[in-house]
């Protein structure tokens, strides 16, 4: 019998990483087993790429063992490996794009402003915000259809803001950017989804295609 099936599923994560900061092995497999799906999800979503993603998934649990004695609860359990996971996948984007000691933010364009932020071409009343509709397994596909069509350096901080719940500053830290960046890719991220997903999602008895005009 698997001994880790003798954890009762209702412990709490404190209590987890309590036990397995005592050198409690099976408290830690716990723990592995409640987040492992959540941990490769956000990598694959990342990274785009199986194996890449498996290979950060076990890279994130190893590094979370190796730090253990470290996490002092500041943040939750969650968001502390969730942190661990993105910066195992931004090491693979960085070494991908030739980037290793460098940030995202300096390897991409200018820093965004409101002033650049498009308005929409298509729009329509929803029930729900995309960053809400996220957790609606029926339309998880065209969500991630969407993500993908994202540009990477809005899709990392939709990803780490409204999807894994990371607060403005753990995602601008996480990612390298200012908050103030975070803050603007954020919104251009949310309203690039928002106008694609309307296509599918939007009542289209409310629709408005905008109609370009001379200011």
């Amino acid at each position: 019998m698997n001994i880790i099936n003798q954890i009762d599923p209702e412990v709490s994560d404190p209590a987890l990483v309590a036990r397995a900061q005592a050198g409690e092995l099976d408290a830690f497999e716990a723990l592995a087993n409640r987040y492992e799906q959540r941990v490769y999800a956000l990598a694959l979503r990342m990274l785009r790429h199986q194996q890449d993603a498996e290979d950060v998934t076990q890279q994130t649990f190893l590094s979370a063992l190796e730090h253990l004695g470290g996490f002092r609860g500041d943040a939750s359990f969650a968001t502390w490996l969730l942190r661990i996971a993105s910066h195992a996948a931004l090491k693979v984007i960085r070494k991908q794009k030739g980037l290793d000691t460098i940030s995202l933010e300096e390897a991409t364009e200018e820093a965004d402003g409101y002033d650049t932020i498009p308005h929409p071409e298509y729009i329509a009343d929803w029930r729900h915000s995309p960053e809400q509709l996220v957790q609606q397994h029926e339309i998880q596909r065209l969500l991630d259809e969407a993500l993908a069509k994202l540009d990477e350096k809005h899709r990392l901080v939709f990803l780490l803001r409204d999807v894994e719940g990371l607060s403005v500053r753990e995602t601008a830290e996480t990612l390298g950017l200012s908050e103030a960046n975070t803050k603007v890719r954020l919104l251009r991220a949310r309203l690039q989804l928002r106008e694609q997903l309307t296509r599918t999602l939007g009542d289209p008895e409310r629709r408005v295609v905008r109609v370009p005009h001379n200011h």
